[in-house]
């Protein structure tokens, strides 16, 4: 057989090779950690009336489509952070607003898109100089939003944050001076016990006490 006939021959008999779609390695490379501040758009700092954070944030959205600004504005983000408290003498993590009277914009800014966040009820404006205030950061967004991070990483602790401060008026509910008022002296969050001056016959004696020994008086 002639060898360029065995030529074709080997070749027609070659499986042939899936394509491989474009889509797919995009979509294979996006599911990597990535930061936020690599999303479209900039993080814009929007100031509310403290209390209508989430009211802005559903106003806004509502702009946005009614406005038909979905190339324009992407995301309104309230920041949050797991804070541990105690309440009724238990310890529970709560969602707690990072920073009160503020919420995050991702946005293409221009002339349109201003106008619909600026005249958005209850925002009071951009946080910056200028009728087009700057975007933040990569390190003011990562710091705020964080970066996402690959599946079983550790998870960070949620902060703490008492429930009073030193100075303020508690009622004990455990232990020998259970059902005393006292006034904190002192807060130590790395052992979770507080100081408290409880008036005891007429004196105020400082007595150490677990965090869930109190409560607000």
């Amino acid at each position: 057989m002639p060898k360029a006939v065995k030529a074709v021959e080997a070749a027609e008999a070659v499986e042939p090779v899936d394509e491989v779609d474009a889509d797919e390695v995009i979509d294979a490379v996006d599911d990597r950690p990535a930061s936020p501040y690599d999303l479209p758009g900039g993080w814009y700092v929007v100031h509310s009336y403290s209390g209508y954070e989430k009211k802005v944030q559903a106003n806004l959205e509502n702009r946005v489509k009614s406005m038909h600004l979905e190339d324009k504005i992407f995301e309104v983000v309230i920041p949050m952070e797991d804070v541990v408290e105690y309440k009724n003498g238990k310890k529970v993590t709560v969602a707690r607003k990072k920073f009160p009277g503020y919420v995050l914009v991702r946005m293409y800014m221009d002339d349109d898109s201003w106008y619909a966040v600026r005249n958005t009820p209850n925002v009071t404006g951009f946080v910056g100089s200028g009728t087009k205030p700057s975007p933040l950061s990569r390190r003011e967004v990562e710091r705020i939003l964080g970066v996402e991070k690959e599946e079983g990483a550790k998870k960070e602790k949620p902060t703490f944050k008492p429930a009073w401060e030193v100075g303020e008026t508690v009622r004990v509910v455990e232990g020998p001076f259970a059902d005393f008022n006292g006034l904190i002296e002192d807060i130590n969050v790395d052992q979770s016990k507080v100081r408290v001056l409880v008036d005891i016959f007429g004196r105020e004696t400082p007595v150490e006490l677990n965090f869930d020994q109190i409560i607000k008086y």
